[in-house]
């Protein structure tokens, strides 16, 4: 059996000499410096450019998942090619390193998604990737150019973004707000990553090309023939995908902005469940569990989610280690969900992490040495959210002891009080308004847990709604509600919102600020971190 090669690590020294990286399961490009391999490149573009017929990418790019030491890239061409990337200190890239990424082709949408390991820690790293030709490496696309900050080892300031929402309820990409009217001012924050709490797209949600606003006036969308019925088959979801990125400065806001990200139910189909069969007359496939199979295979091609989960099954639950001061526990609360009921089992069942998720969390965050745990949660701790006459989220109503799905989040609790964590923070969208929720046992029915706040945001681009009622088994109290006047109101009237997450890397103090569709500060609240 032959061994396979260490992997070649990106250091700060090796970046600064500018010498050939690879990415995750590359070959190494060879020893010529990366500065005459990229001048080589460029020389090859510029004929190619002559004779044309070269590989074009056709939706920017992305990072994801940035840690301390690494970040996963993604882009998409036009035909099969290899994504070939540049790393560097600065946008020049006069001294930069070379990443050899995979080959696309049909069978990922032409999408490729490829780990670098071996980054320093706490830079600002700029990257440009290229699909070179597979028959001719002289031909090459035009580049395009994104940037990330890696996590860092040592206690510095941290400052991030989440919200959810994307699309949704009739309100697409508008040009006349460069394409979703909240990403400017996101962008403006400047902020180390994204955080998007789910709902990344809306599969079934069709748009029209206009839509009357209460004063009279249009909201004008973008349409693709994908966006004119529920998607059904893969090609259909990729679609949803592809849409999005049609936004200008959403686009650019990626590429500028690593994103850690999670899913929901509307990247297949609203309040969905394993093993459900749909009534909805707009779908030829009933069969819920095909239609996730294709939603989450489109997922995958299009997010740049590193492979760092440990669930063998396309979960996208995981942990990012972001240093000393943060943890960020990434959770799939979709997956292993059960059917939409009244949700008054007095069975644990597993109805929302899954045992093997629950074991999972509780044990990363016992063994967590960062001074903040941040919990991402898709669906809200303590509101009561309805799916006609049965329930979709975790609470039910009933201000008793746990019942239902809050029977899966009762042992978490649990486990954070008795390992003695009081630094725990959970962020999570779903409800379509913003809110900040401070849960205690002194006014809870279910007391075996420690004080802890949950913040809710978004949407980002999609009809707000609420607010919802808080059930009382947990002890929530809504300390802060911005909620729209009334139910699917549009982005061109504000109630778009987005939260903000900064540490300090003097005193770990963490400070959560909910901000308007303008980037206006709502509400903040700084919590001191508890010492053991």
């Amino acid at each position: 059996m032959t061994q396979t090669p260490p992997e070649p690590q990106l250091g700060r020294r090796t970046l600064l000499r500018g010498a050939a990286v690879v990415g995750a399961g590359a070959a190494v490009l060879g020893s010529v410096p990366a500065s005459v391999t990229t001048a080589r490149a460029t020389s090859g573009s510029a004929a190619a450019l002559v004779r044309g017929d070269r590989p074009a990418l056709t939706h920017g790019v992305q990072a994801g998942d940035v840690l301390t030491r690494q970040a996963t890239l993604w882009s998409r061409a036009d035909r099969p090619s290899r994504l070939v990337a540049e790393i560097a200190r600065d946008r020049s890239f006069r001294r930069s390193v070379t990443v050899q990424g995979p080959v696309v082709t049909p069978d990922t949408d032409f999408t490729g998604r490829f780990t670098v390991r071996g980054l320093p820690s706490g830079a600002d790293l700029f990257y440009r990737v290229r699909a070179v030709d597979l028959r001719d490496p002289r031909r090459s696309s035009a580049p395009e150019t994104g940037h990330l900050r890696t996590a860092s080892r040592r206690r510095e300031d941290v400052r991030f973004l989440w919200s959810g929402d994307i699309a949704g309820q009739g309100w697409g990409v508008n040009p006349a707000y460069g394409g979703f009217r909240i990403v400017d001012a996101m962008a403006r924050r400047r902020p180390d990553f994204f955080l998007c709490s789910g709902d990344n797209v809306y599969a079934d949600g069709p748009l029209s090309e206009t839509v009357t606003l209460p004063d009279g006036t249009l909201w004008r969308n973008v349409v693709t023939e994908e966006k004119t019925k529920v998607a059904e088959t893969l090609a259909e979801f990729r679609g949803q995908f592809r849409y999005n990125l049609l936004a200008d400065n959403w686009r650019r806001f990626l590429a500028e902005t690593p994103q850690v990200t999670q899913w929901d139910d509307h990247e297949v189909t609203n309040n969905w469940y394993p093993g459900e069969l749909l009534t909805d007359a707009r779908y030829t496939e009933k069969r819920v569990d095909v239609l996730s199979a294709r939603g989450r295979r489109a997922f995958h091609e299009y997010i740049p989610v590193a492979p760092i989960s440990p669930d063998p099954d396309g979960r996208v639950y995981r942990v990012l280690h972001l240093g000393p001061l943060i943890d960020l526990f990434v959770l799939d609360m979709r997956t292993h969900k059960d059917p939409n009921t009244a949700d008054k089992e007095t069975l644990r069942d597993g109805g929302v992490l899954g045992a093997k998720q629950t074991r999972w969390l509780i044990s990363e965050l016992e063994r967590s040495r960062a001074t903040w745990k941040v919990i991402a949660a898709d669906l809200p701790v303590g509101l009561v959210v309805p799916d006609g006459t049965e329930q979709e989220g975790i609470a039910q109503g009933d201000p008793g002891a746990p019942l239902g799905r809050e029977l899966d989040i009762a042992p978490v609790l649990t486990a954070l009080k008795r390992a003695g964590i009081r630094n725990h923070v959970w962020l999570t969208a779903d409800v379509h308004y913003t809110a900040a929720h401070h849960y205690s046992p002194d006014r809870a029915a279910y007391q075996d847990f420690d004080p802890f706040w949950e913040f809710v945001s978004g949407p980002l681009n999609a009809g707000a709604f609420g607010p919802n009622a808080l059930d009382a088994t947990f002890g929530p109290r809504a300390e802060f509600v911005a909620a729209p006047p009334r139910a699917n109101t549009s982005p061109a009237e504000g109630f778009q919102f987005f939260g903000e997450v900064e540490v300090d890397g003097d005193t770990a103090a963490l400070t959560v600020t909910l901000r308007d569709v303008d980037g206006g500060a709502l509400f903040s609240k700084t919590l001191v971190p508890h010492r053991r």
